[in-house]
């Protein structure tokens, strides 16, 4: 079942790159966050997008008020790479085991391929979602669409 705006957001924990912890419930009360699925590591369209969000990001909004957290069923180790590899200082959370846990729980895992579509989902300080987008796994997601719903928040 997919979340939907206006539905809490699932809380979850996963572990970032670096191995550590990561709980959405952490950033409540404190930022809004851009909670970002893309498919896989290292791949085309997602090096695009994520490569947008780390260039973009100091136009999405006030950094102390906003989180970006990306989430795929990649390992902490292939993140680890990937982000150094990219320069990506927000957190790459891996969604490895049990495998796609949080992409279900959101409505975003495509079970055929085994990974995550490209859904995001902007959730304010109290835990809400207050915008959502789902593209198929080809489709890249228009980073100014992520600038005007925070805008609205």
């Amino acid at each position: 079942m997919a979340v939907e705006v206006g539905d809490s957001a699932p809380d979850f924990e996963l572990k970032d790159q670096h191995g550590t912890p990561v709980k959405l419930s952490d950033f409540r009360g404190k930022k809004d966050v851009v909670l970002v699925f893309y498919p896989l590591a290292f791949s085309g369209v997602c090096t695009g997008e994520l490569c947008a969000i780390r260039d973009e990001l100091p136009t999405l909004g006030d950094q102390d008020d906003v989180q970006v957290v990306a989430v795929s069923v990649d390992s902490m180790f292939a993140h680890r790479a990937w982000a150094e590899q990219e320069r990506y200082e927000f957190p790459l959370l891996s969604d490895f085991w049990p495998h796609g846990d949080v992409a279900r729980a959101y409505g975003v895992f495509d079970d055929k391929a085994g990974l995550a579509t490209r859904g995001t989902f902007i959730i304010d300080k109290e835990g809400v979602v207050r915008w959502k987008v789902s593209n198929a796994i080809p489709d890249a997601r228009d980073i100014g669409d992520y600038r005007k719903a925070l805008a609205e928040l």
